[in-house]
């Protein structure tokens, strides 16, 4: 048996997921993403992840992950700041077969996490790096821009920590994907903070 989970952050980017884990980009509407996730992490310090929240006319990109049941307690470890929330099958659109009869879920932050992001807990530019590559790769330049556009807490300091990265699943950006990255960040004026 398999479990569902729609991935809206860097569960989009293959890259982090296991090898036995299928994906099947999708639309979820009546959300929206937001920097509102804080915590400390072991080599990262104080961070800010994302987390989504409901929001009535709204609709995020991201992927319909399948796991094999056994894998869903690793899951829950890897995602521990975050809840389950169930019942969005509904509200889900596939852009490619949905092979699969299970319920869909997806992770929020827990309420004791819920808080948006700040100087001792920016977004780390690795992790960004890392969600915005797996938009990339599945949708390209538009994919980006999307995120980009339905994700709220842009006033949230990034922590420049691209070469030297604090992010546990940080990935190797592709020269042109990077440039691009840059590009589109620049258009929002990000604050960024020197580790």
């Amino acid at each position: 048996m398999r479990v569902r989970c729609f991935g809206y952050g860097s569960l989009v980017n293959a890259k982090t997921l296991d090898p036995d884990a299928d994906i099947v980009p999708c639309q979820l509407r009546g959300w929206v993403r937001e920097w509102r996730v804080r915590g400390r992490t072991g080599i990262a310090g104080g961070a800010c992840a994302l987390t989504v929240r409901p929001e009535a006319g709204s609709a995020i990109q991201g992927v319909l992950i399948g796991h094999p049941i056994e894998r869903l307690t690793d899951l829950d470890r890897r995602e521990r700041r975050y809840d389950r929330v169930n019942g969005l099958t509904p509200d889900l659109q596939m852009a490619g077969p949905d092979l699969s009869p299970e319920p869909a879920f997806l992770y929020r932050a827990k309420t004791e996490h819920y808080g948006w992001g700040d100087d001792d807990h920016p977004i780390l530019q690795s992790y960004l790096d890392c969600v915005l590559d797996g938009f990339h790769a599945l949708w390209g330049e538009a994919g980006v821009r999307h995120f980009l556009a339905t994700t709220d807490g842009w006033h949230v300091p990034v922590l420049a920590d691209r070469d030297s990265p604090r992010y546990v699943r940080a990935v190797t950006l592709d020269p042109f994907v990077r440039e691009l990255i840059d590009d589109l960040l620049a258009e929002r004026s990000l604050r960024f903070l020197r580790g």
